[in-house]
């Protein structure tokens, strides 16, 4: 693993970083800078349309797409100095850096002719119809059927944890295409249209207020024959596809988040007067030593990625339990050195609230959390989101120990 760029990164580097310098709001990113209400709103429609000026937006993909053609370390490199800036970097995560790869890769040419213009413009809006309420980890287990009825899939069925299904005009949706088949063979990946009779959605309610998951049910709704991706019943192997770039766009960035928050943590603990206490000082230090090992296994993962050797799975694998159970330890960690504060709510309750240098607060004006409060809550379902940890454990003992297959309940 060589943490030395070559000089065409470098010098790519610093175009990316000349630009963001000249497009940036004067002032973004130094303390005290702060963006609210209309300034807010004015910013945000003025960025995206800059980074569409730019060929930022999707900019690893071929230049007759609309990309720049950009190799992995460019990405790298362009992930990095958007982190190190915190400047927004996507319009739209689902269509940006999920299905618009993977129709890239897997689509037909009228796919990508009527879809991607339109991902990139940020005119389509998009959620993902993977999980289901008795198929989440073993996602294979999906029970959402979907049967030819002339030049239309009818399809019914239930998918949860559905994020944005509310605002969506598309679902890239997982459907049981052929029930006789091994249940990953009859598996096929449709791209659906939400606005449309026959499609429920009703928002899950976190305990903050917010509804970002949704329930979404089908009953007889409609999907053109022509838009399946990648072939009939070949949809699991199109799913790991777009799996692979929701766990795999940002290796060298992922650990920033982690890094931030823990600045935020270690400031409350001095300020609450926390930080002498050797108990709470041993552990912010074993937290910030894996923060430091998230950054390494990045540049692993980083040098896996140019040198095509197969260790995605199980590298992954060790990030996913890795930063997930950090996670809800760190955010314990912070309720406690906040005491009876941390049982208090702190927030604005504004969800439209001020902007400093790309992050923006969240929160319900009927559970007005604090930063700290919103991620602790959020904390506790990350080793379950994105592959459980008991999952994941599976994957390192069978693919990297050779252990046998856990016995299948009779």
């Amino acid at each position: 693993m060589d943490l030395e760029y070559p000089p065409e990164a470098e010098a790519f580097r610093a175009e990316v970083r000349s630009w963001l310098e000249a497009n940036l709001p004067a002032g973004w990113g130094e303390p005290g800078f702060v963006l609210s209400g209309e300034e807010r709103r004015r910013f945000n429609e003025q960025w995206v349309a800059k980074l569409r000026e730019g060929r930022w937006l999707c900019a690893s993909w071929p230049e007759e797409y609309g990309g720049r053609g950009l190799s992995i370390l460019e990405q790298v490199v362009l992930n990095e100095e958007f982190a190190r800036a915190d400047a927004p970097m996507r319009a739209d995560f689902f269509g940006d850096t999920l299905v618009g790869p993977t129709i890239l890769q897997w689509g037909t040419e009228a796919q990508k002719k009527e879809l991607i213009p339109r991902i990139l413009e940020g005119t389509i809006s998009w959620c993902q119809g993977f999980s289901e309420p008795d198929a989440g980890s073993d996602l294979a287990s999906l029970k959402t059927r979907a049967v030819l009825d002339g030049d239309e899939w009818v399809v019914n069925g239930q998918k949860v944890w559905t994020t944005q299904a509310q605002y969506a005009d598309y679902i890239f949706l997982l459907a049981r295409t052929n029930p006789d088949a091994p249940k990953h063979k009859g598996i096929s990946y449709l791209l659906m249209p939400m606005r449309q009779p026959g499609i429920e959605v009703r928002p899950i309610r976190q305990v903050d207020g917010t509804a970002e998951f949704n329930e979404v049910f089908f009953n007889d709704a409609r999907c053109p024959r022509e838009n399946v991706v990648g072939g009939v019943d070949n949809g699991w192997q199109v799913a790991m596809t777009t799996l692979g770039f929701e766990r795999g766009a940002s290796a060298t960035t992922g650990h920033r988040r982690f890094q931030k928050e823990l600045d935020v943590i270690i400031s409350e603990a001095r300020r609450k007067g926390r930080s002498g206490d050797p108990l709470v000082r041993q552990e912010l230090a074993r937290a910030w030593g894996t923060v430091k090992i998230m950054q390494v296994n990045g540049f692993r993962s980083l040098t896996d990625a140019i040198n095509k050797t197969n260790h995605a799975a199980a590298l992954g694998a060790l990030h996913k339990i890795l930063w997930s159970e950090y996670h809800r330890r760190v955010m314990e960690l912070a309720i406690d050195i906040l005491g009876m504060e941390g049982q208090i709510l702190t927030g604005s309750g504004a969800t439209d609230g001020e902007m400093t240098g790309g992050i923006s607060s969240r929160g319900s004006a009927d559970y007005p959390v604090s930063e700290l409060q919103a991620s602790f809550f959020f904390s506790r379902s990350e080793t379950i989101w994105g592959g459980a940890a008991e999952i994941q454990r599976n994957i390192i003992g069978e693919r990297v120990l050779g252990l046998p297959k856990e016995p299948r309940p009779a």
